[in-house]
């Protein structure tokens, strides 16, 4: 009897040892498989623990789902409200680090860079493919005059709310987050500094940046923006057509145009500087914040003219007089028609 009892104690004993070094296994063990890099893991808005569990099962990423589940009931992440959002998984992580993480909502955040786009759709375009809003209610937003209109836009100048650059953002931002988020980096790059300059020069933030857009059309030489800004300064404070030809481009909605002829100077559009004064009502493209700084400080010139110059490699030659204009001009056009560009 001595023997059977100290059988069963020591059975007990093993069997308590074994069940806790399990335990502890399940608790503190590796579950996220070692094979994988580090994994992007995403929980769409509106998911339940139950969604949760079976994407995990879905991408194949623990070793034992039964020990996940488990420890999910212990730590009350079932009964919890789960919080989206992007994580990252990294390799040999526990399921008590895992489970923590999504409890706590410890997404990590990804960085959204756009630049170079030339309306509200390309631009949403671009942005949802870093964010789980849905595109059309971005799109959809950024068209509702009235919601645009408190925030001081409509619908010509509302991309030059966008100022580019690289930022952070949370996977799951909704649309009026992301939007409201683009208002206060607006506001925070309109400084005193630039907002005093803009005065200088007679134009208010959005005029810069629509002035900026033409400028980034015009020419790709850094040196050059300064210059080329100082020309549509001075054309629009003598009360000119600006005749800028990356407008009419805009205008004909033609953005693989290579020459403007005179059938594109006869356009009706609010955007073609050949027949209305003054800028146009909005941007023609997202310029770089180069160009913005240089349209802020453009050249003291008395240019009011330029054109391309022949195989100038997308350099200009500048004019103060419409006589040297017509001679540069003449030159340039030449050398199209030599080289057959239409």
């Amino acid at each position: 009897m001595r023997k059977i009892l100290i059988f069963l104690l020591s059975f007990g004993i093993i069997a308590s040892l074994v069940i806790g070094l399990l335990f502890r296994q399940w608790i503190w063990g590796a579950n996220v498989k070692k094979d994988i890099s580090k994994t992007e893991f995403k929980i769409p808005s509106g998911s339940s623990y139950d969604d949760v569990f079976k994407l995990l099962k879905k991408k194949k990423i623990l070793y034992n789902y039964a020990s996940f589940d488990f420890l999910a009931g212990v730590m009350k992440y079932k009964k919890n409200k789960v919080a989206p959002g992007r994580y990252i998984l990294k390799p040999g992580m526990s399921n008590r680090e895992l489970i923590s993480m999504f409890r706590a909502g410890l997404q990590t955040p990804l960085n959204i860079t756009f630049n170079n786009v030339r309306t509200v759709e390309e631009l949403v375009g671009k942005i949802s493919h870093y964010i789980e809003a849905d595109s059309t209610e971005i799109v959809e937003l950024l068209h509702d005059s009235s919601y645009i209109a408190d925030l001081g836009y409509n619908k010509y100048n509302i991309l030059t709310m966008f100022i580019p650059n690289t930022y952070q953002f949370f996977w799951n931002t909704d649309p009026e987050d992301f939007i409201e988020r683009m208002k206060k980096e607006h506001d925070k790059f309109w400084n005193e500094e630039r907002r005093k300059k803009a005065k200088n020069i007679g134009l208010k933030p959005d005029e810069v940046f629509t002035l900026a857009s033409i400028v980034e059309k015009e020419t790709l030489a850094k040196e050059e923006k300064p210059v080329i800004a100082s020309v549509y300064l001075n054309r629009l404070k003598r009360d000119m057509l600006l005749q800028a030809d990356p407008t009419v481009v805009y205008a004909a909605k033609d953005f693989g145009l290579q020459r403007v002829l005179n059938k594109h100077l006869k356009i009706d559009s609010p955007y073609n500087t050949y027949k209305n004064k003054g800028l146009p009502p909005g941007p023609i493209c997202m310029p770089d914040v180069g160009t913005i700084d240089s349209v802020l400080n453009a050249k003291d010139t008395d240019y009011l003219f330029f054109c391309a110059k022949p195989n100038g490699h997308g350099r200009h030659a500048f004019a103060k007089t419409n006589r040297q204009h017509v001679n540069n001009a003449n030159k340039y056009r030449r050398w199209l028609n030599k080289n057959k560009i239409n």
